[in-house]
């Protein structure tokens, strides 16, 4: 199905292309393969946060493509990832417990709070 979305997409880019008289490319990327660091500032203030309301926490790498991954190639980035019961992670059988994400949620309030004061 998301084959036939980006067709449709480059559909609709070459009818807007011929309207307005400009030039329309794209490029195929396969980006989720490519883990991309997020900015070591933001890494260490989500520890940081993680610690200040006593959560445990672990770095780790994403291959998985985030919104994060491409912005980081434009600003700094970081990601904040929760616990799926049973690990499962980008599947309609993901879960997430309702504290789990309200931790996660804090931890991401008091990263912002401590950048803000950067």
């Amino acid at each position: 199905k998301i084959f036939m979305l980006f067709g449709e997409i480059e559909k609709r880019a070459a009818e807007i292309a011929i309207k307005s008289n400009t030039k329309i490319s794209f490029k195929n990327l396969n980006v989720a393969a490519i883990a991309a660091p997020m900015n070591e500032l933001i890494r260490e203030k989500i520890i940081a946060s993680a610690k200040k309301l006593n959560l445990s926490y672990k770095s780790m790498p994403s291959g998985a493509g985030h919104d994060a991954q491409e912005m980081s190639t434009i600003t700094p980035s970081g990601m904040i990832f929760i616990p799926s019961v049973g690990g499962i992670s980008h599947s309609p059988n993901e879960f997430s417990k309702a504290v789990d994400m309200a931790n996660g949620a804090n931890v991401l309030l008091h990263t912002i709070l401590a950048l803000d004061k950067n």
